[in-house]
């Protein structure tokens, strides 16, 4: 189940998402299984995403927006103009790992 977000966790997940470049693109064959596996690994290893519906996009923005949402099990943070922005945070034990070393 994709996590819920306040009302101010969503404000600032835009603010981090606005200098972003998309890291997935929707085609002309839509919401495919390849391209929600591709968004559910890109949103493990980066926790913040944005996905780029091109123009030949067949589906409608906002239920394009909710399947990634769902295949990817992410919560959606934004819809704007022909990009959906999608958050998942890292569980614990993999922010132990992947977090910088600690100098002594």
């Amino acid at each position: 189940m994709p996590v819920a977000l306040s009302k101010q966790e969503r404000q600032g997940l835009k603010a981090r998402a606005h200098p972003l470049n998309p890291v997935v693109m929707v085609g002309k064959e839509g919401v495919t299984d390849a391209v929600l596996a591709q968004t559910a690994e890109q949103v493990r290893a980066h926790e913040l995403i944005k996905v780029k519906l091109l123009q030949t996009c067949p589906t409608d923005k906002h239920e394009a927006a909710s399947q990634l949402s769902e295949g990817a099990d992410a919560a959606l943070v934004q819809v704007i103009g022909k990009t959906v922005v999608l958050y998942k945070p890292r569980p614990p034990e993999e922010k132990k790992k992947s977090g910088p070393a600690k100098a002594k």
